[in-house]
Order: structure tokens, then C-alpha cells, then sequence
């Protein structure tokens, strides 16, 4: 992530953006339980917001100086950041109450990654569990901020199709002026 990215993601601007923005759509369209798995925090906002709505958070980041900033940041509190890829965590089958992901997918370099993850999170989630995320659309805006940057957008007209051949079903999908919000589920039963 190229650093003026990553400033902005660390910002007061960012922190109020989340506050106003995605707090009451996560809130209107998931309840996300109590054990939640979040990936690619970054500098950790969406993290902060996320602990304060379940018991135990684990937080997955690729980037290893976020990783342990992180870490040393949330010491003492009930988030566990690993630090490792979100394509193949280790963690246990059927555990989490919810997945999220928060304007972090077009990070991920490239589809077949992306789908990757998907069937990772799926997998880790426990029967009934939900995954929510965001992402930013394919904008030349979006794009200027991504200089020298990983920028491989989700393309909202397949996502539906992609998640639920991770074994995602109920998604839905909403698309808006410069970002896509999703959820799906997964099955209760089989």
C-alpha cells in the first residue's frame, strides 16, 4: 500500500467516514456475534470499531509492520492479530460468527486470490455465520490513489456468482457511488 494510502487510512478523516457511513449499514445488515475474524485491518479503525461489537475479534494482516503495530496497540484487549495471508489462515473449520473485510479485496493481487479467499472465509465461518465487507469501485479517483499501489477491483456484476461458488449463499449486493457493500451466508445446513 503506497504511504499516502496508508495515511489516509490511519486519518481522522477516515475514522469520521467509518463512523458515519459504514457503522450503521454493518449494524442495519448483520449481526455479527461473538466471535468475529476481520481481514486486512491496516492501521486498525475498522478494528476498533468492530471490538466494541463482540467478545473475541481476531484480526488477520499480510503486512508485517501493521501486523505489529497493531499488536502492540490492542495489547490487553479482546482482539488477537495474527499476522499471516488470509488465503490460508490455519485457523480452525466452523468457528467464526462472522467474516469481514473492509475496503481491503482490490488489495488482494488478484481474482484468483480473492476467490481464494473467499473459500478461506467460508470455511472458517461457522454454519449460519455471515461475511460483510466493502470495497472500493473501479473509479479513476479510486485509482489516483493507488499509485505504485496493488489495485485489482472486485467487479460487483460477478461477485454474487464468485462467493457463492466459495459456498456463500443469501448474498446480496449493493453498489454505490464509489464503493460495493455485500454479505453472504453460510448455510445452516447442508
Amino acid at each position: 500500500m503506497n504511504q499516502g494510502h496508508l495515511d489516509f487510512l490511519a486519518s481522522p478523516q477516515w475514522a469520521q467516514m467509518l463512523e458515519a457511513d459504514l457503522l450503521p449499514w454493518l449494524e442495519g445488515v448483520a449481526d455479527l456475534g461473538d466471535d468475529v475474524l476481520e481481514v486486512g485491518p491496516g492501521p486498525g479503525l475498522t478494528t476498533d470499531l468492530l471490538r466494541h461489537r463482540t467478545a473475541r475479534l481476531t484480526a488477520v494482516e499480510v503486512d508485517a509492520p501493521l501486523a505489529a503495530a497493531l499488536t502492540a496497540r490492542l495489547v490487553g484487549t479482546n482482539v488477537e492479530i495474527l499476522h499471516c495471508d488470509a488465503t490460508d489462515t490455519g485457523l480452525p473449520s466452523d468457528r467464526f460468527s462472522a467474516a469481514t473485510c473492509f475496503s481491503m479485496l482490490h488489495h488482494v493481487p488478484s481474482s484468483d486470490l480473492q476467490d481464494l479467499l473467499f473459500a478461506e472465509l467460508h470455511r472458517v465461518l461457522r454454519r449460519g455465520g455471515v461475511f460483510v465487507g466493502t470495497d472500493s469501485r473501479d473509479l479513476d479517483t479510486i485509482r489516483a490513489g493507488h499509485v505504485d499501489d496493488v489495485f485489482v477491483p472486485v467487479d460487483p456484476e460477478t461477485l454474487s456468482q464468485r462467493l457463492e461458488a466459495a459456498g456463500f449463499g443469501d448474498v446480496g449486493i449493493e453498489v454505490g457511488e464509489y464503493q460495493i457493500r455485500f454479505r453472504a451466508t453460510k448455510a445452516a445446513r447442508r
